[in-house]
C-alpha cells in the first residue's frame, strides 16, 4: 500500500500532467484489440490515441509517448456462469524506436489507470475493487502508406495495485491494430 501512495500514484498522475501538457485534443489515431486472458477470459477494446509533442534522442534510439484512451468488453466465466464487464482506461505509453526513430519497430511500455462497471470475477478469483492499474509492454511494427498503420502484440497486467485485498490481478495477452487519422 505504501509503495502505491509514494511511487506509483505520483508517477501516474506525473505522466499523465506532463502529456496533458503536450497534446492537441483532437485524437491523431484510433484502435481496436482483442485479447485473451489467463483466467479464461477474453476482451474486445476500442480506443483513440493522441502523441506527444516531447521526444528524446539518444544514441541511435528516440523515445517518444503517447496517451491512449479506451473502453473494453470484458467476458469470463464467473461462479455463475459467464460474466460481461466494461472497462475505462487511460495509459501514458513510451515507445522506444531504433535507427535514430526510423525503425517500423517499436518497443512501448506504460503504467496507467482504469475503472470497471462491476468488481472482476472469475471461478478461481475476484478483484476487490473496481479502480485498477493497467501496466502494458508490447512490441509492433508500422506500415502502409507513410507508417500510417501499426500492429502489436501486447502484455497488459491490471490490478489494484495492493490497495486493497485481495488483489489477484488478470494478465492479458493483446493483439491490436492502430491506424493515424
Amino acid at each position: 500500500m505504501n509503495i502505491v501512495k509514494q511511487v506509483l500514484i505520483p508517477a501516474v498522475a506525473a505522466t499523465a500532467a506532463l502529456a496533458a501538457g503536450a497534446v492537441d485534443l483532437r485524437p491523431a489515431g484510433a484502435f481496436v484489440q482483442g485479447g485473451v486472458a489467463e483466467h479464461q477470459g477474453y476482451s474486445a477494446t476500442a480506443g483513440v490515441v493522441w502523441p506527444w509533442s516531447w521526444q528524446h534522442d539518444f544514441g541511435s534510439t528516440q523515445l517518444t509517448g503517447l496517451t491512449e484512451a479506451y473502453v473494453a468488453h470484458w467476458n469470463a466465466r464467473g461462479p455463475t456462469g459467464r460474466q460481461s464487464y466494461t472497462q475505462l482506461g487511460v495509459v501514458p505509453i513510451v515507445r522506444l524506436r531504433f535507427n535514430g526513430g526510423l525503425s517500423p519497430w517499436f518497443l512501448e511500455g506504460g503504467i496507467g489507470v482504469s475503472i470497471m462497471d462491476k468488481r472482476y470475477q472469475t471461478e478461481s478469483s475476484e478483484f476487490s475493487t473496481k479502480f485498477n492499474f493497467v501496466d502494458v509492454i508490447g512490441v509492433g511494427r508500422n506500415f502502409g502508406a507513410g507508417g500510417r498503420q501499426e500492429l502489436s502484440l501486447r502484455l497488459s497486467h491490471i490490478s489494484n495495485g495492493g490497495i486493497k485485498e485481495p488483489n489477484p490481478g488478470e494478465n492479458f495477452l493483446q493483439l491490436r491494430y492502430a491506424v493515424r487519422l
